[in-house]
């Protein structure tokens, strides 16, 4: 058992018989009242994301998660085949199961599966990929990182808004977790 005092980014706990991970925690002392603990969870059976605020001291089961790199090999379907490099063990996933991230997803890139107990929750893509722009208006002379950002289509089929000066064929780095342009490649 952990307390609220034990929370760290990244942590796995179980609430309310679910599988959550702690984005973010705030200690707070309101000025009347005990402390409280404010909370960002994603729910890993669903992939939602909620806001919880618990007393200060709530103990919680911690979920031990297992990451097991994997490569991710191509999509058939509705799904996705991931390939264990060691083993050469193939998995199938759902798209669901993935979440946002897929939109970043191209083939031979690195993942890490998170399992519990031996049951997959979902997939921990790399902070930055690097992606081709397959489609943008072209840029014009003097434009700047600052001036403006216009729609890009990526190579995964994602569209993102990247700064003026990017053009078709440029290799840009991707946030997965945000979905935003961080640099040229």
């Amino acid at each position: 058992m952990i307390s609220t005092k034990d929370f760290k980014r990244g942590m796995a706990i179980i609430v309310d018989g679910q599988i959550h991970l702690i984005l973010w925690f705030q200690h707070h002392k309101p000025g009347k009242g005990g402390a409280v603990m404010r909370t960002k969870l994603k729910n890993l059976a669903v992939g939602s994301i909620i806001d919880r605020t618990f007393r200060a001291g709530t103990k919680f089961e911690e979920a031990r998660l297992i990451k097991k790199k994997m490569e991710y090999l191509y999509k058939e379907g509705g799904s996705l085949v991931f390939m264990d490099d060691k083993t050469y063990e193939q998995v199938i996933l759902k798209a669901s199961q993935v979440g946002e991230g897929i939109h970043f997803l191209k083939e031979n890139t690195k993942v890490e599966l998170l399992t519990h107990k031996g049951r997959i929750l979902g997939v921990e893509l790399p902070i930055t990929v690097s992606l081709k722009v397959t489609h943008t208006e072209p840029g014009l002379k003097g434009d700047r990182a600052t001036s403006g950002t216009k729609p890009a289509t990526l190579e995964t089929g994602a569209i993102i808004q990247v700064p003026l000066f990017i053009n078709v064929g440029d290799i840009i780095k991707v946030d997965t977790r945000t979905g935003e342009y961080l640099e040229r490649a």
